[in-house]
């Protein structure tokens, strides 16, 4: 699934190519993606005028005059802005078709993805119970610390909980831990005050080290350019399972945490 540097990959790949852009037309190919499609969309949204794109955790948000389309990329999600005659590919299931020719396709092999419409998008459902950015300057150890007080769940899933922050996913957790040599089974309420400045600086710097790279391809990601994300190359202990440590050669393990497979290092992460 695409998290937030992927989006915000996305987000910088299509913003500066379909801002001030006016839609001329909605091109809905299927019915339902995540949710039902508004087919009123199609007459509402042309003559409207995308007037600036931002990402919020793992939302797209495409503001216009009325108000703001919210698109989420769901499992396998992506979007590129191509030429608005351009062949059409299977799974091609949205075309937001702009007047100067351009079009805006959204392709979702697994149709997890949504378009949705809100006047208000902040006060949106999906949106109004988020946690922080983790870029931000309101997201620091000290705010991971106090949330962490009684807390006996493990402090992988912890710091993946968008109540608490938002956008770190599986990879960006699992790699944060391991450079802030931090064990995943971790009860968050053990972790001290010092090791969540640590790890709040380790989330920060994987999270921009990644957006550098333009996200991190494992099975459907490309970005805004068709191009996959190459911090793949970067990844120390996700997916490797088995493989020695790249800090002290000792196998990397696997564990099972809230459904999903954790790797880490018995070793490095204590």
């Amino acid at each position: 699934m695409p998290e937030l540097p992927e989006v915000e990959t996305t987000c910088r790949g299509i913003a500066p190519l379909i801002t001030d852009c006016q839609i001329a037309e909605l091109v809905l190919r299927t019915d339902k993606l995540r949710w039902p499609l508004d087919r009123s969309l199609c007459v509402s949204l042309p003559g409207q005028t995308i007037r600036k794109v931002e990402r919020r955790a793992k939302y797209l948000l495409l503001h216009c005059n009325a108000g703001a389309l919210i698109l989420h990329l769901g499992m396998s999600g992506s979007l590129r802005v191509i030429a608005a005659d351009s062949t059409e590919n299977k799974h091609d299931h949205v075309d937001l078709i702009f007047t100067n020719g351009s079009c805006l396709r959204f392709n979702d092999p697994r149709k997890f993805g949504a378009l949705l419409w809100c006047n208000e998008p902040k006060a949106h459902p999906l949106l109004v119970k988020l946690g922080p950015e983790p870029l931000s300057a309101g997201f620091d150890g000290e705010y991971l610390w106090q949330a962490s007080r009684q807390r006996k769940t493990a402090i992988k899933p912890f710091i993946m909980d968008q109540k608490l922050v938002v956008g770190v996913g599986n990879i960006y957790a699992s790699e944060s831990l391991f450079r802030a040599g931090i064990r995943p089974q971790t009860a968050a309420g053990k972790v001290s005050r010092a090791r969540y400045q640590k790890l709040s600086a380790a989330i920060k710097e994987i999270l921009t080290e990644a957006i550098a790279a333009g996200g991190t391809t494992i099975a459907d990601f490309k970005q805004a350019d068709g191009k996959p994300g190459y911090f793949a190359q970067q990844l120390q202990v996700y997916g490797r399972d088995g493989e020695p440590c790249p800090q002290c050669g000792q196998p990397i393990s696997s564990v099972k945490l809230g459904q999903r497979s954790t790797c880490f290092c018995r070793n490095c992460q204590k």
